[in-house]
């Protein structure tokens, strides 16, 4: 028996990096998975956003496990679509148990110098996305009864304050705030609502042009190795990031009936970043 075996697992932002982990791995443990992805650039990112190509490449590792996988294309800053995904997987799997809201994006500029669309797209993904995705799933998780558990993703940001973020650091830590109040409200339904909250991860997001600038402005062709010496300081385990599967562990914690009376938790996996 896997330690979510029976379940149907719902994940968001699935077509590569943290989404990808946390859905090849609730599905080595049992569940069923569904994943959506918006597939679809955003002018104020400043890297390449996923595509088709990767959110197929998600389900195929999903399917390799044995366990079924319905995959969709969908933007949690669009209602209608995540609520049609849903209405599909219930056909599908008659119920949806585990709930990854993972779908984010990030930027960097000092906070004055935002554009209203920055702005506007960091909290529509991060946070409203999340917001949209538990609208679309809440109801029949209370209607079905059988308890649940739904992982938010935050950020370690949301304990800290860090420059050229400030869009993100707002939005992640919206998530926290609605966690906590979700929890309170879906508890006397047994449904736990947590979030995790990672420092950098080695995904697309970190590993890109624009965040090697960042954390190396005066260097010429900064890359890598750079960002990982110039991290590794942040935290007291003297490492640069943690991996895409570190956030997977936690994931498939919370998402167990090991957690079952763990809720209203922000748990870092930071390697000790906020201390």
């Amino acid at each position: 028996m896997g330690r979510v075996e029976g379940k149907v697992a719902f994940v968001t932002g699935a077509a590569r990096g943290q989404g990808r982990a946390h859905a090849v791995r609730l599905a080595e443990e049992g569940a069923d998975i569904v994943i959506v992805d918006a597939c679809t650039e955003i002018d104020s990112v400043p890297y390449p956003l996923a595509s088709e190509t990767d959110l197929k490449e998600t389900e195929a590792l999903v399917a390799a496990t044995g366990r079924r996988v319905l995959s969709r294309v969908a933007d949690v800053r669009n209602q209608s679509q995540l609520d049609a995904v849903v209405a599909d997987a219930l056909e599908a799997f008659g119920h949806i148990d585990i709930v990854c809201a993972n779908a984010g994006i990030v930027g960097f500029r000092p906070t004055w110098e935002l554009s209203d669309v920055e702005w506007q797209d960091m909290l529509d993904v991060n946070l409203t996305g999340v917001f949209h995705t538990i609208r679309a799933v809440v109801p029949d998780m209370i209607r079905g009864g059988r308890g649940g558990s739904i992982i938010m993703t935050s950020s370690v940001q949301a304990f800290l304050g860090s420059a050229n973020i400030g869009h993100y650091n707002a939005s992640k830590s919206g998530v926290v705030g609605l966690m906590r109040t979700l929890a309170t409200e879906l508890g006397p339904h047994g449904i736990r609502v947590n979030t995790v909250n990672p420092s950098a991860v080695e995904t697309p997001m970190l590993h890109n042009e624009a965040t090697f600038r960042v954390f190396g402005p005066d260097l010429d062709d900064p890359g890598p190795d750079d960002l990982w010496e110039r991290s590794k300081d942040r935290n007291p385990m003297g490492i640069g990031w943690v991996a895409p599967e570190d956030m997977s562990s936690a994931v498939l914690f919370l998402a167990s009936d090991e957690s079952r009376f763990i809720t209203g938790v922000a748990l870092p996996v930071d390697a000790g970043v906020r201390l």
